[in-house]
């Protein structure tokens, strides 16, 4: 539950310390100590990575459709046929107003 989150790869931005009691695999020593040189991480997000992509034509949308043609018992039928190759994500996006990061560990709410 909560997959997305930063907690489950070892990696705690807000305290600059590492998530788990285990010592950093050499995979991670790099990440692991980029975050502890940022002692008072920003709990807001400034960017977000996109769900869009391009097709071929250069168009940009979420999923892409192409419609064919289906003959069963001499009746044509179309139907649409989602395409997955050869898409390229859109990447990175700024966002128009920062969010807080999901990690950040104090409640925000009014009684």
């Amino acid at each position: 539950m909560g997959g997305s989150g930063s907690k489950g790869k070892g990696y705690w931005p807000f305290s600059g310390s590492v998530g788990g009691d285990e010592p950093a695999k050499d995979g991670q020593e790099q990440s692991l100590a980029r975050v502890r040189s940022i002692r008072n991480a920003t709990p807001f997000v400034f960017t977000r990575r996109s769900s869009l992509y391009y097709d071929e034509d250069g168009d940009l949308a979420h999923e892409f459709y192409e419609e064919t043609v289906v003959t069963k018992n001499g009746r044509k039928k179309a139907k649409l046929k989602r395409i997955h190759k050869n898409l390229i994500p859109q990447g990175v996006v700024k966002l128009n107003h920062p969010r807080i990061h999901v990690d950040f560990p104090v409640v925000i709410c009014e009684a």
